[in-house]
């Protein structure tokens, strides 16, 4: 009698015997040794940058000039402008709308403005304006300044803790006539960064 005939005769013993080998099969899987490994990095931490800037003459006037007379040389102010955040940002510079006391005659289209960036500080030493460096950002009239083909170019790009200083010039121009005497005009520059 050959094993398959066997087999089939005896269906229960074919099914036990089937039986203790499948178990004895799902026993040695189940408690087979298998490697494992793990690595954790915990704790990871995101954090928004920051974009923030100093004045040195914050809420105060750069240039103040006054009894301004026509073709004198100008008058000279200074500012330091940084940026104190993490990030760095492009700065431009705006001026508000100019107030004449004469609006027959505005100051403001006689007063001949230029804008000078000194240079970038290195450490607490500040650049020296006026020593043949100086990139010009702005050389027009402060009626002018801002309107259409007279815009101040910005003013580049600042990066974390970078410090500029500015000096601003003005002079009353030599066309400046007899109407204009007495007359003032003041305006607001607004520094920016995105």
């Amino acid at each position: 009698m050959t094993r398959l005939a066997m087999l089939v005769r005896h269906p229960r013993r074919t099914l036990g015997a089937l039986a203790t080998v499948l178990a004895a099969t799902g026993l040695t899987v189940a408690s087979g040794a298998d490697f494992t490994a793990q690595s954790a990095n915990p704790a990871n931490t995101f954090t928004a940058g920051t974009l923030s800037m100093s004045n040195s003459a914050d809420n105060a006037a750069v240039l103040t000039a006054s009894n301004l007379r026509p073709a004198d040389p100008a008058s000279v102010g200074t500012v330091d402008i940084a940026n104190t955040g993490s990030l760095s940002g492009a700065f431009t510079l705006t001026r508000g709308t100019p107030a004449d006391s004469d609006t027959s005659n505005p100051l403001s289209a006689k007063l001949n403005v230029v804008v000078d960036d000194c240079g970038t500080f290195s450490g607490s030493t500040a650049p020296n304006c006026g020593d043949g460096d100086d990139a010009n950002k702005y050389t027009g009239t402060l009626a002018d300044m801002g309107t259409a083909g007279h815009a101040i170019t910005g003013l580049g790009s600042f990066a974390g803790s970078d410090k500029h200083r500015y000096r601003f010039r003005v002079s009353l121009d030599s066309s400046a006539g007899n109407a204009y005497q007495g007359d003032s005009s003041t305006v607001a520059f607004t520094w920016n960064a995105a």
